[in-house]
């Protein structure tokens, strides 16, 4: 167990910390990813996608829809930088539609 630290923190700086410490910042990023992914796309594309999922800097999205894939293909780099945008930070590199 860590020492206690008699210094007042804020408790974002807490939070951060402890996150920094368990090493917890990539599952946090991939629960954020699948929401950014929700609230970006709408319910026309939501009700297609069937998996969203992160891995390192690529986003593999699972659509039920081969017309929709195709659709969403064209705009791969828009929705990169939508994504990026919402999340804040630059941590989607590349997007694959399957």
């Amino acid at each position: 167990m860590a020492k206690r630290k008699n210094d007042h923190l804020k408790l974002g700086e807490a939070l951060r910390e402890f996150i920094n410490e368990n090493k917890l910042q990539r599952g946090i990023d991939k629960v954020e990813v699948r929401k950014a992914w929700t609230a970006l796309m709408g319910n026309g594309v939501n009700n297609y996608t069937t998996a969203v999922e992160l891995q390192r800097d690529t986003l593999f999205v699972s659509l039920s829809s081969s017309v929709l894939r195709e659709e969403l293909s064209h705009g791969k780099s828009k929705i990169i930088a939508l994504l990026n945008e919402e999340l804040g930070k630059d941590l989607i590199k590349k997007l694959v539609l399957r």
